[in-house]
């Protein structure tokens, strides 16, 4: 049996986890955290698995490789709500609406009855959509705390304490994100922050995008009138608190989408620090003994478990196939 260390213990780890378990790997896990929480990028994550969305401005592997991801999590998990996506405009913006629709594929365009029927705390109050019918979407904390149960139970062991590759014998995979900075240079971090919201006023059943000049606003239901609001993307390596400007942004956004969200109580703020590559692509590369898997960026649900594939891949098979156009 193939014995790897898998270093870090977020979406990427985790993933890498599974995928070398599920290959017939003895894992260990090392992080610096007894178990999934806010230290981690991926504790903030919106969870959606949205890979036609994501087209509007990401490279094509981002598509096609995120295809994967709604069925993966749910053989893992079984959390998926397949509910699909639906992107909306506010009429002044209906240009930014036609732009999407030019750069993504696996929509349809709908009215503003139809959208009323989707959701109806909506109203007809947005004249035009589009609806992905086949993303899907999760709650990402439950999800990690799943996912890592599942791994215990099939024997991966966990370990709590700080390590680098280097403090390591035997094959390691190297999932640290942001933490690894001090090994690849060419890593930088993009700044999101992000507010949770109690608003029992509104109901959901699908993430909704609404595009916007600055920045593009997604709520994504949680159950129980909570809602995940995000995100911004700055670049920037300084966690820091959020700024007035996102604050205001974020909040004015989803009172235009729906103005009952201007009694929501805000009920945890949150910034994380994603790990990005120039090319915002992630990549899976191996030296020797050691596997890095690194560069999600804001597509860590997403593309975790392709990438994880390509891992347990390098491991068993002795290729790798990074994720770049």
């Amino acid at each position: 049996m193939i014995g790897v260390t898998v270093l870090g213990g977020g979406v990427a780890g985790l993933c890498a986890a599974r995928a070398l378990t599920d290959r017939g790997a003895h894992v260990h896990l090392i992080d610096r955290a007894a178990a999934p929480g806010p230290h981690a990028c991926s504790w903030w994550a919106g969870g959606m698995l949205a890979p036609f969305c994501e087209g509007e401005s990401a490279e094509e592997p981002v598509v096609r490789l995120g295809q994967e991801a709604a069925g993966w999590w749910h053989t893992h998990t079984g959390l998926v709500t397949r509910n699909g996506s639906l992107v909306l405009s506010l009429a002044r913006d209906r240009a930014d609406l036609r732009r999407f629709a030019r750069r993504t594929d696996g929509h349809r365009a709908v009215t503003a009855t139809e959208i009323a029927a989707f959701e109806p705390d909506l109203g007809e109050r947005f004249p035009a959509g589009l609806f992905f019918e086949s993303e899907a979407h999760l709650t990402p904390r439950l999800a990690l705390i799943a996912l890592r149960d599942g791994l215990e139970r099939d024997g991966v062991t966990f370990e709590q304490r700080e390590a680098t590759p280097a403090d390591l014998p035997g094959l390691v995979v190297d999932c640290r994100g942001y933490s690894a900075r001090d090994d690849l240079p060419d890593l930088r971090g993009v700044k999101g922050e992000m507010l949770v919201l109690r608003c029992p006023e509104v109901t959901l059943h699908r993430p909704v995008r609404l595009l916007h000049p600055r920045i593009p606003l997604y709520i994504v239901p949680r159950g129980d009138g909570i809602f995940m609001l995000g995100a911004t993307m700055i670049e920037s390596s300084e966690r820091g608190g959020v700024t007035a400007r996102a604050m205001l942004e974020l909040l004015s956004s989803a009172y235009a989408l729906a103005p009952a969200f201007a009694e929501a109580e805000v009920i945890e703020i949150g910034v994380d620090i994603r790990p990005a590559y120039p090319d915002n692509m992630p990549r899976v590369a191996r030296t020797n003994n050691l596997i890095r898997l690194n560069g999600l960026y804001r597509h860590g649900f997403l593309l975790a478990p392709a990438m994880a594939r390509q891992v347990a891949e390098a491991v068993f098979d002795q290729q790798t196939e990074e994720a770049l156009p």
